[in-house]
């Protein structure tokens, strides 16, 4: 797929396990399913880092849902590495559209200065497909995270979806899955 993204295709991507990124040197729509899947858990095998929650007690930030989506997608697209950066206007203008049609959301942490960091993703049914983060101050896109697993557990999500396994993500308990098994688990969760 090359062109032509809208929401209704995208999200017709997700119910399947596959989701959009722009190629950075041609601007092309590509759908994805990695195999294995990246999950963070829901349950007791979340791990927040012992420095982390130690600055979660502190409460540096002020969380926020859907204040700010726009800003916080566009603040993910920018890099310091444009020959890895995969969301283009196409894919801004689309998740834009998706959050106003109540399907896609951020997450953001807010202090006296402004947004600092945060998050965003596509909800259907009981998944939550994280999309990007971003962070202007140290640890705001992982105090985000933490928030939306609080906020995912609280509605009974049944995964949280990171597509690909980071050495960042790791550190939260994330774990892979195969095709198979996650196509199993994204049906449940539509249908949840």
């Amino acid at each position: 797929m090359t062109s032509g993204l809208t929401p209704e295709l995208t999200l017709s991507a997700y119910c399947q396990g596959c989701f959009p990124m722009a190629d950075p040197s041609t601007g092309e729509i590509s759908f994805y399913e990695p195999d294995p899947r990246a999950l963070i858990p829901l349950d007791e095998r979340f791990h927040i880092p012992h420095g982390l929650r130690r600055t979660l007690r502190k409460k540096p930030f002020e969380i926020r849902m859907d204040t700010a989506f726009a800003e916080v997608v566009h603040a993910c697209a920018r890099t310091d590495q444009p020959e890895e950066q995969w969301i283009d206007g196409q894919i801004e203008e689309v998740y834009g559209k998706l959050h106003e049609m109540g399907f896609a959301h951020s997450v953001e942490c807010w202090d006296g200065e402004g947004l600092q960091g945060g998050l965003y993703g596509i909800s259907l049914g009981k998944a939550f497909f994280g999309e990007s983060m971003f962070h202007r101050k140290t640890d705001a896109s992982k105090i985000a995270l933490v928030a939306l697993v609080q906020y995912l557990r609280a509605h009974q999500f049944l995964f949280l979806d990171t597509q690909w396994t980071t050495p960042h993500l790791l550190k939260f308990g994330t774990y892979e899955v195969p095709t198979r098994e996650y196509r199993e688990m994204l049906k449940r969760a539509l249908e949840g």
